[in-house]
């Protein structure tokens, strides 16, 4: 009797046994997903989005920021990509730039959906979109060619080049804050930026001490050399360009005294001084003339009238390069009779658009131009890319990516592109001749000297002329 209890036992300690391992199993079905690839309607899982980035300001390829440019091919590919359907991707944004061929944000957006999820080296081009659309479209064009040169050709030592465009409308406080969000992001290493003075010297330090590299891509203040040891300038010193045209100034252009223009708006002062000490020295002298653009009572005609009193040959004009309009008047109502000089910022197209006749016999220093280099073959390839000519300010910027490739061919990781582009050894080539930086960190350039006169190449019926 004892033993058929016993079993009895045995058997409902078993059945209740049995029952819990049923639930066990039952609940970790639901819980653990299936090992295999389709759901359970048998069909292909949603493709799994990559890591994008959320700030607005941000785009790997995921949201447009230049909105100018849009269409319904690009919004469809941006689309693609914000849900990780690549190859959806490559194909709206392919077909977007045959609608807009010169958009240099839609060209590394599809370099970008090429890469996929892909291990990638990831570099953030820092523009002034709100600020500057003109200036910060430049500055993408020369990146976005140098990106798209070197993933058609293999990569950096195998590994494709990511581009993250960042931007910062060109606000000082919105350039620090984004600066903090990409030094946290480990998977960048080096940012190329920012499109304003005055955001790259807040930025810097930022950088610097999150020891991330940062170049500017075009001119930067002569105190970002003082910002340490991770910050570089992908152009020449103030002092360089200032020497020249004060040498030009005074012993070519046989121009002893001069009147400086400028806009008090920003801090122009750290401008004005190096061009006044430059004159100096080359044995020239500045006026006293008192000439600010940014003046709300400003009349160019009382501006002429005063510097040709002040004993003037010549006006150095030094205006913001979106604020051109008061630089316009002066020239009109100077009417020929000083000579015109400027700084190499308005090397831009707008300049010869706003200002052509006014701006006509006009010099200025800059870094490039397509006739010193006719063997160089940036410019026509150029040329072919956007469907259109390019300026100095996308050649800088091409040149900066380009030392960037080179330096991350030597060393991928921060540290070891700091390094690289470091050693007094470094070179790279670009659009204008080898890039090598200076022991200061600035890139070591030669001055060349152009002059605003007719002609057709830009469109506008005025050229800058390279000057022999």
């Amino acid at each position: 009797m004892r033993q058929k209890q016993q079993s009895v036992q045995v058997l409902i300690s078993l059945l209740i046994a049995g029952v819990a391992i049923a639930l066990i199993i039952g609940i970790l079905g639901r819980l653990v997903p299936r090992n295999n690839n389709t759901n359970a309607d048998n069909t292909t899982p949603p493709i799994q989005k990559p890591v994008t980035p959320t700030n607005p300001r941000i785009s790997l390829g995921n949201k447009i920021l230049i909105g100018a440019n849009t269409t319904p091919e690009k919004e469809a590919g941006v689309q693609a990509f914000a849900n990780g359907d690549f190859e959806t991707a490559v194909e709206k944004f392919e077909a977007s730039r045959q609608i807009q061929r010169n958009d240099p944000e839609t060209l590394i957006y599809l370099n970008n959906a090429k890469i996929g999820a892909s291990d990638a080296l990831k570099v953030a081009v820092v523009i002034p979109i709100g600020d500057n659309l003109d200036t910060a479209q430049e500055i993408l064009r020369g990146v976005a060619q140098a990106q798209d040169e070197i993933n058609s050709n293999g990569g950096i030592n195998g590994l494709p080049l990511q581009i993250e465009i960042v931007n910062d409308d060109g606000k000082p406080n919105l350039a620090k804050s984004l600066a903090s969000d990409l030094v946290k992001d480990p998977n960048i290493v080096a940012v190329i930026g920012h499109g304003s003075p005055g955001a790259s010297l807040v930025a810097a330090p930022v950088y610097n001490s999150g020891e991330l590299v940062m170049i500017t891509p075009s001119f930067g203040p002569s105190k970002l050399s003082e910002m340490g040891d991770y910050i570089f300038r992908g152009s020449a010193d103030l002092s360089v360009s200032s020497d020249a045209l004060a040498d030009y100034i005074v012993n070519k252009a046989n121009i002893r005294t001069i009147a400086i223009c400028v806009d008090s708006s920003i801090q122009f002062q750290d401008i004005r001084d190096p061009y006044e000490k430059a004159i100096t020295k080359a044995g020239g002298k500045v006026t006293k003339t008192i000439c600010d653009f940014a003046d709300p009572l400003f009349d160019p005609n009382t501006i002429i009238s005063t510097a040709t009193g002040d004993g003037a040959k010549g006006l150095l004009l030094m205006p913001i390069v979106n604020k051109l309009g008061p630089a316009k008047e002066l020239a009109k109502a100077n009417e020929g009779r000083l000579g015109l000089f400027t700084h190499g910022g308005l090397y831009t197209y707008e300049t010869l658009n706003q200002g052509r006749e006014n701006f006509r016999g006009m010099i200025l220093s800059a870094f490039w131009h397509p006739d010193a280099d006719p063997g160089n073959p940036f410019f026509q390839d150029a040329t072919e890319l956007w469907g259109g000519k390019v300026n100095a300010r996308t050649a800088s910027a091409y040149d900066t990516t380009q030392a960037v490739i080179a330096g991350l061919e030597e060393g991928n990781t921060r540290e070891g592109l700091k390094n690289a582009l470091s050693d007094p050894n470094f070179s790279a080539s670009g659009a204008s001749g080898d890039f090598e930086f200076s022991d200061l960190r600035y890139r070591k350039e030669k001055p060349l000297f152009l002059k605003i006169d007719r002609g057709s190449s830009s469109g506008t019926g005025f050229d800058f002329v390279l000057i022999p």
